[in-house]
């Protein structure tokens, strides 16, 4: 590995270990066996080196979605989303709590809000994408729309299990109480 991947790497054990708000760019570049100056050369800021390293959660969910939309029968859709989403968030509690917390920096580090707002856009446009085999009747704005909008309850249902999982509804649940999609 290179010092911008092991910097990736220390950043994620870091915040695992210490908290996205506890870590110090000193605690990172001490986990990476690098430089200070590595941070600033690489990604031009902690901050931005942190939102870096935490858009790997997001990839790995995305990962965990392709697997379950593919061939996946329309009334199924949701249960699926959630569950694999589900499987994905324990293998990442720490990481998706400290997501949370760089969410609430965007407003006061522009470098955090361009990241996720770019984060964002990818990972709606990838649902989007995934949904075209298991939705051909939808047009691409349909599909976008759908795609926010399950974007938007899988975060929203995130931000549930990480106060309590015990009140989480199943992706069974989820399926047979919300109508599939165009039905």
């Amino acid at each position: 590995m290179g010092n911008r991947e092991d910097l990736l790497d220390g950043a994620r054990r870091c915040i695992i270990e210490k908290g996205y708000a506890r870590t110090t760019a000193r605690d990172i570049a001490g986990a990476a066996g690098v430089s200070l100056a590595a941070i600033g050369y690489h990604f031009g800021s902690k901050e931005a080196l942190m939102a870096e390293a935490l858009l790997g959660t997001g990839i790995q969910i995305g990962d965990a979605l392709d697997v379950a939309l593919r061939g996946a029968p329309r009334a199924e859709l949701l249960g699926r989303i959630w569950d694999e989403s589900l499987a994905a968030f324990g293998d990442e509690r720490e990481l998706l709590a400290a997501s949370m917390e760089n969410l609430a920096q965007i407003d006061r580090i522009p470098v955090v809000a361009e990241r996720l707002r770019m984060a964002q856009g990818a990972a709606i446009s990838g649902i989007a994408d995934l949904l075209a085999d298991a939705l051909p009747s939808l047009d691409d704005g349909e599909r976008r729309a759908l795609a926010a909008y399950y974007f938007a309850l899988v975060n929203g249902l995130a931000v549930i299990w990480l106060v309590d999982p015990s009140i989480v509804p199943s992706g069974g649940q989820l399926g047979r109480l919300l109508p599939p999609p165009g039905g």
